[in-house]
């Protein structure tokens, strides 16, 4: 461990102090969500919502400092460990009974809760990081890639299976990872491609898209100059398309669950729930909307007040920024926040060590995805599939596995001048 001067003098404190203006901000809105003029309570009562948060704030300062003195080699050399452990814990949540909002990825210990799948961000970043550096040479071979990939696909299909699909999704950032890492941009075209189709496919019947993208496919096979390259081609890409087209089809039908695909299909105009789910939507976009350029004030959010937006201290909070805040509290939310995300990056690729840079790319996917998501579904631009914006959003195991995946980081970053490898 290192002595608090040399802490201090190398850990990056701009990302520190962007760090701490997330969570207080955050703080001070969970408090405006739960305010209520009938209940008298203070702003530090340990018994509501915000008390507790406070606590999980404190909690995780503790612990984000406790990182930041521990020497490098120990998130290096157990890397796979805290990874295997937290799969054992994906696996062990499954056998609970219980659910919370019909997912079962929920430890309960009394009034206080831990979600596995919130921990199994870092550790996935931190072996996936290790996968890297231990294939530097040969990290797009074939083997390479499979292991990799299988890093990733492990934790992301057990959180599907606790019928968490928000935080699932958080995993499909790290494909940002590899391409960074010199993956050929063929893959995200293709990825983009197959995000086109699964779209169209919601929004007409699979057949009328089906027979869309195969013509498409023809006309190009048609135009090419090298036919016979292009029958194998063309015949990959039909399969392909078609194979998409369809899959989402049968997806949407046959397993996500009926109030996942009422939610998608409210989202593209198909379905009309107003009472039922399209409320979270409407109430949410009245209450940004609502908040106008400047906001309505601190606690003088009627939406927020009277608890028309459900959830809002957790996956909704960006709706009382909105409100009492206004675009300009929105904008700087997202100032800051934006701030953090290029710092990360700036200091990510300031790193010696390939370890280093993939966890620090790691970090600043996972953060963007859960921002891009959770505003998503707030305007109307994703479907409601729960997910808390980070550092924001009200939760104590959020915030804790939000502070250990960034001060991992500040760790790393602060030791660049030592790890070479």
């Amino acid at each position: 461990m290192r002595g608090t001067s040399e802490i201090f003098g190398k850990i990056d404190g701009i990302t520190i102090l962007l760090y701490l203006i997330l969570v207080f901000f955050g703080w001070i809105n969970i408090y405006a969500s739960m305010y209520n003029d009938d209940v008298v309570n203070t702003i530090f009562d340990l018994n509501t919502k915000h008390g507790r948060q406070l606590l999980f704030i404190g909690l995780s300062i503790f612990v984000g400092f406790t990182i930041l003195i521990i020497d490098w080699r120990f998130f290096d050399s157990l890397s796979f460990i805290f990874y295997g452990i937290i799969i054992i814990a994906l696996i062990a949540v499954l056998f609970k009974t219980d659910s919370t909002g019909g997912a079962t990825s929920w430890f309960s210990f009394g009034k206080f809760k831990i979600q596995p799948s919130e921990f199994s961000k870092f550790t996935t970043a931190l072996a996936l990081a290790k996968m890297f550096s231990i294939n530097k040479q040969h990290q797009f071979s074939l083997q390479s890639m499979v292991k990799s990939y299988a890093i990733i696909l492990v934790p992301f299909l057990l959180i599907v299976l606790q019928n968490d699909l928000g935080t699932a999704l958080v995993f499909t950032s790290f494909v940002l990872v590899f391409y960074r890492e010199g993956l050929s941009g063929n893959v995200l075209i293709v990825a983009i491609v197959a995000f086109s189709l699964s779209l169209a496919s919601l929004l007409m019947t699979a057949w009328q898209v089906s027979i869309i993208a195969t013509s498409i496919i023809i006309i190009i096979f048609i135009i090419s100059s090298k036919r016979i390259r292009s029958i194998k081609i063309s015949s990959i890409l039909t399969l392909f398309a078609n194979g998409i087209i369809f899959s989402v089809d049968y997806v949407v039908n046959y397993i996500l669950a009926p109030h996942q695909t009422e939610r998608i299909l409210v989202l593209l105009g198909k379905l009309d729930r107003p009472h039922g789910a399209g409320y979270n939507l409407i109430q949410s976009k009245i209450a940004i909307g609502s908040g106008g350029i400047f906001g309505k004030g601190f606690l003088e959010g009627t939406q927020t007040r009277f608890d028309f937006v459900p959830e809002q201290s957790t996956d909704f909070i960006f709706c009382t920024v909105g409100e009492e805040w206004g675009f300009l509290g929105s904008l700087f939310f997202l100032v800051v926040f934006t701030s953090l995300l290029l710092r990360i990056i700036y200091l990510s690729e300031k790193q010696k060590s390939q370890f280093c840079r993939v966890y620090g790319y790691s970090v600043a996917c996972i953060l963007f995805m859960h921002l891009l998501i959770n505003l998503g579904m707030t305007i109307g631009l994703a479907p409601t599939i729960g997910i808390p914006l980070p550092f924001m959003s009200y939760g104590g195991s959020s915030l804790l596995s939000f502070t250990i995946l960034l001060f991992i980081f500040l760790n790393l970053n602060s030791y660049r001048m030592n790890i070479l490898r």
